[in-house]
């Protein structure tokens, strides 16, 4: 296909879906040769469904999104020379031999993975799992879901053909190609660290077929061109290239966060808050074990972080507070935060029992009692606590992203969606007592795009991507206030946590 040409100019028109926890999106992206411009074409919410005592996504719904903004977005360009799909980490859909799928794909929060991951650490060992894949331990972790479904529903994969990710199952739906992403494929703690292919040792330990992976493509990879028949039923499909970017949404971000400045560490704020920075080779140290650190595949190097639960608190206070007809719209709940009394409470936004949903703004109450604080009386003090206590959770994990690497981080890069909350972004910049640089908002769809450009030749360099990010976007740097205010509270919040722990997994034990 063609690109289109404006004052001689050549335009290259390209689709990035950038499908997230809570919401989808599909963008419009144009490149002139010296920036790349983004217009949204489509959001539609991603629900997962509740079936019995069963969490699902709902993936043909996702797909039917994925085209109807596909459709439009063509319309609107008149031409479109690639597309990309990048998504959540972990989950994945098993096919039958005629390429069927035997079940909707399972949700990382179903309740089922965390005994799973507590009997394969029980039988594996935490560092020996740490030490072949360099993966964070936490239990939605791909292998930990597979265990599951092997002890709840092992007929699955004794039916199972093939195993694909998210965004892999989705670009087979369009195209019919089967494989594997490489920054997807580090989540899921069943992949090497050492040799970057499947651990097939490790797959057949925990009785799992390893015959079901597919082969491993590097970000960047020309897939086949669009096969969907509903597409094609318009000829101007025929030729659009399909592209395997970095499909770990947060790796797609962190490409979009790049700095000329080295070094840097970054933020990517969404319904999960990923802190970290990016090393030429997985770190897996004592220390990483430790701190329970995670290595990921990037663009040529790995992204050394650690999951932080992020927005989804937020997010589950609104849909508790609109089920009450309460007021929940992120404004008016950020005005009443911004207005409340400051460190009213803190706590550990990682505690497993935030992780499920349900009402988050019971259980933070019920956490303050436990550690000896006065409960939220308001919604603007429940709202702000949430935010105080994610950035001072920043504090501690940027404190240890330092103890690892040895190297200190004069600048933060926030980027995705959180990034646009401005009162997060000044509690961070005051947890952390540095310079907070936000931007871009839609930064995984930014990455996207530039993957895509990587891959049709027209970037060549992590540093022609750096530019051109750079020239494409705008940023806001927040600087620290309340010094003293900040640093008394840091450590209310270690004493505060380590209480809040033993809470936690005292209830594990009697559960």
């Amino acid at each position: 296909m063609v690109a289109s040409t404006l004052g001689g100019e050549v335009l290259l028109h390209m689709a990035a879906i950038d499908l997230g926890a809570s919401s989808g999106r599909l963008l419009s992206a144009l490149y002139d040769g010296d920036q790349v411009s983004l217009s949204e074409v489509r959001r539609f919410p991603n629900r997962p469904l509740h079936i019995f005592d069963r969490m699902h996504w709902n993936i043909y719904e996702l797909f039917q999104e994925i085209k109807l903004g596909l459709m439009e977005a063509r319309i609107r360009s008149g031409s479109m020379q690639s597309l990309a799909i990048d998504s959540w980490a972990v989950d994945f859909g098993l096919l039958d031999g005629t390429d069927r799928l035997l079940e909707l794909p399972r949700h990382y929060r179903d309740a089922r993975n965390v005994p799973a991951m507590n009997a394969v650490v029980t039988r594996l060992g935490a560092k020996q799992l740490f030490s072949r894949t360099g993966v964070q331990l936490q239990p939605f972790n791909t292998i930990f879901q597979l265990y599951a479904t092997l002890q709840h529903d092992p007929s699955l994969l004794k039916r199972a053909d093939s195993l694909l990710l998210i965004p892999d199952l989705l670009n087979f739906f369009l195209t019919g190609e089967k494989r594997t992403e490489f920054t997807n494929a580090t989540t899921t703690q069943v992949l090497g660290a050492a040799s970057g292919d499947w651990d097939v040792d490790l797959i057949s330990t925990i009785g799992v077929p390893s015959e079901i992976f597919t082969s491993i493509a590097k970000p960047g990879t020309v897939l086949e061109t669009v096969h969907d028949t509903e597409l094609l039923t318009d000829t101007s499909w025929k030729g659009v290239q399909v592209i395997h970017t970095a499909s770990h949404d947060t790796a797609s971000a962190v490409i979009a966060a790049t700095s000329a400045a080295a070094p840097y560490a970054y933020i990517s704020s969404g319904t999960w808050s990923l802190v970290g920075t990016v090393v030429p080779q997985p770190i897996k140290s004592e220390l990483a074990f430790e701190f329970n650190f995670t290595n990921e595949g990037g663009l040529g190097n790995y992204r050394l972080l650690k999951n932080v639960s992020g927005l989804w608190l937020l997010q589950e206070t609104q849909r508790i507070l609109r089920q009450q007809q309460q007021k929940s719209d992120i404004e008016y709940l950020l005005r009443e935060a911004e207005y409340a009394v400051p460190m009213a409470f803190v706590f550990d936004p990682d505690d497993v029992r935030l992780l499920l949903p349900g009402n988050i703004p019971a259980t933070i109450h019920r956490i303050c009692l436990e550690t000896g604080q006065n409960p939220p009386m308001s919604v603007g003090s429940l709202v702000r606590g949430i935010l105080e206590s994610l950035a001072l959770k920043y504090r501690i994990v940027l404190e240890q992203l330092e103890g690892l690497t040895g190297k200190r981080y004069e600048t933060v890069r926030i980027v995705g969606g959180g990034a646009q909350n401005e009162l997060l972004s000044q509690f961070t910049a005051n947890a952390v007592k540095r310079a907070v640089v936000t931007g871009p908002f839609e930064a995984s769809a930014m990455g996207n795009v530039a993957v895509q450009l990587f891959a049709l030749g027209h970037l060549h360099t992590s540093s022609e991507i750096t530019q051109l990010i750079a020239q494409s976007v705008q940023t806001k740097c927040f600087v620290p206030q309340d010094h003293e205010i900040w640093e008394d509270a840091v450590g209310r919040f270690v004493r505060i946590a380590d209480v809040q722990r033993q809470h936690a997994n005292e209830e594990e034990r009697t559960s």
